[in-house]
């Protein structure tokens, strides 16, 4: 079955405390919010240490137009993109050799934070030495749900394809999505959350030979993925497209919904599958902020031990939209989990939807 070779993890420049960003928050929303002070217990009881930005903190003291915000979007996402996907094709913790990039069949795109026609992808490709004939493939507006939703597709498209490699490259740079002027407590909320990050991934067919350039003794191979949708729910998570640009939306009702929506969706899968919960030992899931990660421990039976890996990404990179996923999947490839592990990997996003894969661990062959 496809399997997921290599990942890499790109870390914006400028790393920012939560106290930080706190204070400055709270000096600037002081005058509109009379219960300021109860607001700004949601830095300190999210579970968030700090989190990396593509601008310095002195960026959010200023307006910017769509416009500016937009150009530094696709400046930094090309640049960062590029990063992430040479990281990830040269020899690194996953492989013992290069990639070479005329070898990669097509690149799935994964972003909502900005916009691009042609999209970064094309942008990316001019900057490195692809095939012509890539083929591309962007997704726009998964929000959250887009890095698992990527991988899923590449999956599919290897299925079709079991000769092929495909990148799946997820950027995300939700600061400069920042509205000062936007007074809504949602806004609040995504601000205490949100941050920046890129992550690349290689899946690989069946028919792609491993074995010499594979640096880890199990890979998780992909034996099945589902996508859902929740009719009727776009209002729980998205943006709301203003002239001064992205303005969050953001629903208070998100974890109750994982905790009525998420386990039947996953008990379905899981039987759909062949599997019970007791057979899946890694949880690799996208950690949207510390009620989604206590959601998931409820609706799911979990033990702490089980959302760790997601937590420890959460404290130290925030909420990154679509990349946060493959950051955890990235450290629990990492731990070498045994030959013979099962996990699976979900991410929740805008629609309202959700997007699960079956992982198994399996040796080089």
């Amino acid at each position: 079955m496809p399997r997921v070779l290599s990942i890499s993890t790109e870390v914006p420049p400028h790393t920012v405390e939560q106290n930080e960003t706190e204070a400055i928050v709270k000096e600037m929303f002081r005058e509109s919010f009379t219960d300021i002070d109860r607001l700004m217990k949601i830095f300190g009881n999210g579970q968030i240490q700090r989190r990396n930005f593509v601008v310095p903190k002195e960026w959010f003291a200023e307006d910017h137009s769509f416009e500016e915000k937009n150009d530094l979007y696709i400046k930094e996402a090309v640049h960062l993109g590029t990063e992430a996907v040479r990281t990830c094709l040269a020899p690194n913790e996953f492989l013992n050799e290069a990639i070479d990039y005329n070898d990669i069949d097509a690149i799935i795109y994964v972003s909502s934070s900005g916009l691009a026609t042609p999209t970064i992808d094309a942008r990316i490709i001019n900057q490195l030495p692809f095939s012509p004939h890539i083929k591309r493939i962007p997704l726009w507006g998964l929000g959250c749900a887009g890095g698992a939703a990527g991988v899923s597709r590449a999956y599919e498209y290897c299925r079709a394809y079991p000769d092929a490699k495909v990148l799946v490259l997820c950027v995300e740079l939700c600061s400069i999505t920042f509205q000062r002027n936007d007074i809504r407590k949602s806004n609040l909320v995504g601000t205490s959350l949100f941050a920046d990050g890129v992550a690349c991934a290689l899946v690989v067919g069946d028919n792609v030979e491993t074995e010499n350039n594979q640096a880890l003794p199990a890979i998780p191979h992909i034996l099945g993925t589902q996508s859902t949708l929740m009719k009727d729910s776009e209002d729980v998570m998205g943006w709301d497209v203003k002239n001064e640009g992205l303005h969050v939306i953001f629903s208070r009702d998100i974890p109750s919904i994982i905790k009525e929506w998420l386990r039947p969706n996953v008990d379905m899968f899981l039987e759909q599958q062949g599997l019970t919960k007791e057979d899946i030992a890694h949880f690799v899931a996208h950690p949207g902020g510390k009620k989604v990660l206590e959601a998931y421990e409820t609706a799911m039976n979990y033990s702490k031990q089980m959302t760790e890996i997601p937590r420890t990404v959460l404290e130290n990179h925030g909420n990154m939209s679509a990349p946060t996923v493959l950051y955890v999947l990235k450290e629990t490839m990492l731990q070498r989990p045994e030959s013979g592990s099962q996990g699976i990997m979900t991410a929740l996003g805008p629609g309202f939807c959700s997007e699960i894969l079956h992982l198994k661990w399996e040796a080089v062959r």
